[in-house]
């Protein structure tokens, strides 16, 4: 669950939109609060702001109620939050909706719901969204069930250095769900992600190397460290 609270910058990237200085000191005197562990104030400072309008003090509300920031904790007024963000088109509250939809936190469990906002994240480039859309298509959530598009929306998550993503590029390689089976692949994608830390691509990596020649192994290794020099571009 995505719980960040909105950094600086985007309050400043609207200002510039809506011009109003007002809005920026009100906005970052609620995140020196929220900076200095003083969530009460930060929730003070961007209320009134969030009745406004406001789709950045929508989201941290949002996160506020979500974990109990400053207010008690309440998974509902967190959905209407994030709501009110998400229909503005931010995409983190559209990813945190999809979250909530996916598992039933605070609204009604549905799949197609979740789906819908992790896919209006995603296209916003959202990795973890992709990610997510990724899983959906996969395991036929909210959506007819396709690889293909599992494969295309973990390989642009994969693309911005998501470790689960790349594993699970991986694991649609090594099954061939989607894309051609490949353990080469496979291997230079669990490998890439095992480097991140995924516990689960070391094992994926394991098992592919053991359906592997040396030739295919020394070309995986190859490619997956051109791959990281490319930022995961093209792999």
């Amino acid at each position: 669950m995505k719980r960040t609270l909105t950094a600086l910058a985007i309050g400043v990237s609207l200002l510039l939109v809506s011009g109003s200085i007002g809005y920026a000191q009100d906005f970052n005197k609620g995140l020196a609060a929220a900076a200095r562990g003083d969530y009460a104030t930060a929730v003070r400072e961007w209320r009134p702001l969030a009745e406004q309008g406001d789709a950045p003090a929508h989201y941290n509300l949002g996160v506020t109620y979500d974990a109990g920031y400053g207010v008690p904790q309440d998974q509902k007024e967190a959905a209407k939050w994030y709501r009110k963000a998400a229909e503005q088109g931010f995409a983190d509250a559209q990813y945190n909706l999809g979250n909530f939809y996916r598992m039933g936190r605070g609204v009604i469990q549905d799949y197609e719901e979740a789906a819908k906002w992790y896919r209006k994240a995603a296209e916003q480039g959202l990795a973890n969204a992709q990610f997510n859309l990724g899983n959906s298509y996969r395991m036929g959530r909210g959506v007819v069930q396709d690889y293909k598009e599992a494969a295309k929306w973990y390989r642009k998550a994969a693309e911005q250095g998501d470790a689960q993503a790349q594993n699970n590029l991986g694991m649609t390689y090594a099954n061939g769900l989607g894309v051609i089976q490949d353990y080469v692949y496979a291997h230079m994608w669990f490998n890439i992600a095992a480097s991140a830390g995924d516990k689960n691509a070391v094992k994926g990596r394991e098992l592919a190397a053991k359906r592997m020649t040396p030739v295919q192994l020394a070309e995986a290794q190859k490619l997956a460290r051109e791959c990281v020099a490319k930022k995961y571009k093209g792999c």
